[in-house]
């Protein structure tokens, strides 16, 4: 008996075909995170030049520590010193740093839009400071880390929506000229990075270091909440090294304005409701030819009512792949 088909291709018109997949939370523990493909985060001393690539001379990040997770845990910091050979040198090494953990009451960014650390002054030190040190040019923590803790997660700030305790760490340049470079680890031991199961770090304005090669493409990943109709988006200092694209499942790289140096460039950006609850990744694409060496760059984001956006190390919902539209396309089997 025969029977006569109708016989369906399927066409592709992309590659990157991939459902949005939730990731480990073990991303969540450095910062930067390991699918941002940073080397850095970044702060000069406040004699610094903000043509160098910070515009404030100071940098906020806040942890989440998982209302069911119960033991101690600690805030490493890897490289706190100024004068080895990550940090970026002016003239000669004379930069101290000073890194603070806080917590408790006025930590938490929903309550207290100070803490975001967003406008320059020290509004951003809100909460209760547990933990502060000074670093200058001590060659032992030169490429090594250096713990803050053991903190308990009810020392934290409680946040409902995120069923989490929030802590924060501001690192400031507090005197000198040159760029200190450095990470931090979630972990559930002093002396070595044992993810914190759950945990995750976000901060409102991102200044990093990008990699020195020209095949290396950075990602940051800005949350999009609910009842967001359009972002604007803020870059500082990013030299016009090549261009910043955005992509989510739905769309394949949307073009950002591009700043050149010592100055701030914005630009809106739709969202579609498809895209809200995610995460959108922001590309940072580097020029061909001649390498623009040791760039710093700072990104802030903000909703259509102004309220500044946060950027996840462990991007919410996973790393937003873009997902090609399928057209099924009847083929007669006869021909």
């Amino acid at each position: 008996m025969k029977v006569n088909k109708t016989i369906y291709l399927i066409v592709i018109f992309t590659v990157l075909l991939s459902g949005l997949q939730t990731r480990s939370s073990l991303l969540g523990q450095p910062v930067p995170g390991k699918d941002e493909n940073i080397p850095f985060l970044v702060t000069f001393g406040k004699a610094g030049e903000t043509s160098w690539g910070d515009d404030d001379f100071y940098g906020v990040f806040f942890f989440t520590i998982p209302v069911d997770f119960k033991q101690q845990f600690y805030i490493r910091v890897f490289d706190p010193d100024t004068g080895g050979e990550n940090d970026e040198i002016q003239g000669e090494f004379n930069t101290r740093s000073l890194f603070s953990v806080y917590g408790g009451k006025g930590v938490d960014p929903d309550k207290n839009e100070d803490s975001r650390g967003l406008m320059n002054g020290v509004k951003y030190k809100g909460g209760n400071l547990l933990a502060s040190r000074v670093f200058g040019g001590e060659a032992r923590y030169d490429n090594k880390y250096y713990t803050f803790g053991p903190f308990n997660p009810t020392e934290g700030d409680f946040n409902t929506k995120w069923n989490a305790y929030i802590f924060k760490i501001v690192c400031e340049g507090i005197s000198g000229d040159d760029g200190n470079l450095y990470r931090y680890f979630l972990s559930r031991n002093p002396d070595n990075n044992i993810p914190v199961e759950g945990g995750n770090a976000f901060t409102y304005e991102y200044t990093f270091r990008m990699w020195n090669d020209f095949k290396s493409v950075a990602h940051i990943y800005p949350y999009i909440d609910t009842g967001i109709v359009w972002v604007k988006q803020r870059n500082f200092d990013w030299d016009s090294d090549g261009h910043i694209l955005v992509v989510s499942r739905y769309r394949q790289g949307i073009e950002a304005s591009i700043s050149a140096e010592d100055n701030w460039i914005e630009g809106s950006i739709p969202i579609e409701p498809a895209e809200m609850g995610a995460s959108l990744d922001f590309q940072f694409h580097k020029k061909q030819g001649e390498l623009v060496k040791n760039n710093n760059v700072v990104v802030t984001l903000e909703n259509q009512r102004g309220d500044a956006l946060k950027f996840f190390s462990s991007p919410i919902g996973g790393v937003p792949v873009y997902q090609a539209k399928i057209r099924v396309t009847p083929v007669n089997p006869k021909k």
